[in-house]
Formats: structure tokens, sequence, C-alpha cells
């Protein structure tokens, strides 16, 4: 007999559990694409909106809730449709910005920074929101960005389940598409309601993230860049 260790089923099914609870726990996420399936858009809002008003409403029948309430009964279809039109529109393609670029007639060939871009999102392990500001700045390579098209850039993905490594990654990588540079930052600054209203329920801690490509990945660069940011 050896002394190799048999897992039964129930010990893998509750090891499994295990591991999917401490990835959601300690916020860690599988990839920098926002996991989708490959049939996510067969189905048209509407029906989507319909089949989850449906699905809320069993939720909150098992809850115990009384649905005849009046101030129930309109809230699966309210829930439904806040989901598919607005706090995760960013999920649909059809809602991403679309982006003009202009000539940089100015000659502006320092960075350009704006701050303090406010952003609510949604954590993907709980569902709870997440609460931020995003700062961007990128150096122009001879094309220039209207302002609004950064604040949209960052709703348009902060508008879906996600974690909050993804989400300054997604920026970064959009803003490197459009402009055609390395030269992008983006901080993000943020507060988990899933670590605030539930866990450790910590509701004084902050998190932080970043992203420096090109010219901003340097010390003197960062520097100068938190100087704009914290005054």
């Amino acid at each position: 007999m050896n002394n190799t260790e048999v897992i039964s089923k129930t010990d893998a099914s509750n090891l499994n559990t295990f591991s999917t609870e401490a990835i959601g726990d300690d916020h860690l996420f599988t990839g920098l694409d926002t996991p989708m399936k490959p049939n996510a858009f067969e189905m048209s809002n509407n029906e989507k909106q319909q089949r989850i008003s449906i699905l809320f409403s069993e939720i909150m029948d098992v809850l115990g809730l009384d649905l005849t309430d009046d101030s129930l009964k309109g809230t699966p279809n309210r829930v439904a449709k806040m989901y598919v039109e607005e706090i995760f529109s960013g999920l649909d393609p059809k809602n991403k910005p679309e982006v003009a670029l202009f000539d940089n007639k100015y000659q502006y060939n320092q960075m350009l920074v704006e701050k303090n871009i406010t952003f609510y999102s949604n954590c993907e392990h709980h569902f709870v929101p997440i609460i931020g500001k995003a700062h961007i700045a990128y150096k122009s390579s001879g094309k220039v960005i209207g302002l609004s098209k950064l604040n949209r850039i960052v709703q348009y993905y902060a508008k879906r389940p996600q974690v909050q490594e993804r989400l300054t990654n997604q920026i970064a990588n959009e803003l490197k598409t459009v402009l055609e540079t390395e030269d992008i930052a983006v901080i993000i600054d943020a507060k988990h309601l899933c670590v605030a209203s539930r866990g450790v329920e910590d509701d004084a801690s902050a998190t932080v993230t970043t992203y420096y490509g090109g010219e901003f990945n340097s010390a003197s660069k960062i520097v100068e860049l938190q100087n704009y940011i914290n005054n």
C-alpha cells in the first residue's frame, strides 16, 4: 500500500468551493479580458431584461420577500433594466464610445492629465459596488483626443462586473490603441463595498492600481504625475 492520499468526491467538491471562495475574497482575477460566453449577445437586450426579471423574482421569493407588496412588485423589472441598460452596459460592445482624434495643432508635447474621473463599477466576485476615481495621462504622438472621451472610455470599461487590476489595464490598453502611443498612465483609487460592507467590514481602506507605459515608466515622470494629481 502506497502513501498516496485519496481525495473523495465530497472532499474534492469542498476543496473546489474553498478555492473559488478564496479567489473571490482575495479579489484575484483570471485574465485581462472580461470573461464572456461565445454566445453572449444572441439574446436581445429586451429578452435579457425579461429573463433577468424572472430570475430576480425567484431570488426575492427565496429570500422570503412578498412580491405582491406595492413597494416590491416592480423591483425585478427595475433591477433587470438597471443591469442591462445601466450598470452592466459596458458588456455590450455596441456601447463602446466612438473616438475621434484631432491633429495636435497646438504642438503641445508635454503630458496631459485628466484627473478625478469619477466612476462606479461592480465587483465581479460579489456584485457589489466599486466606487472610485481614475486619473489618466498621455503624451501626444501627433494626435489628441477630446477630453470627454477619456471619461467615456473609463465609464465603458467600469460598467461591467470588474476587478480593479483588470479595469486599469483595459483602460490603458484602449488608450494605447486609440492614441497610437505607449506613453500612457492610468491610476485608479477606489473603495470596494465587498470589503466595506461584508467580510472584514473595513470601510476606511482604499485600493490603488497603476499602469505606467512608455515615458511614464520612469521614476521622474511618476513623481511629476503624482504631483499633478495630488495638487
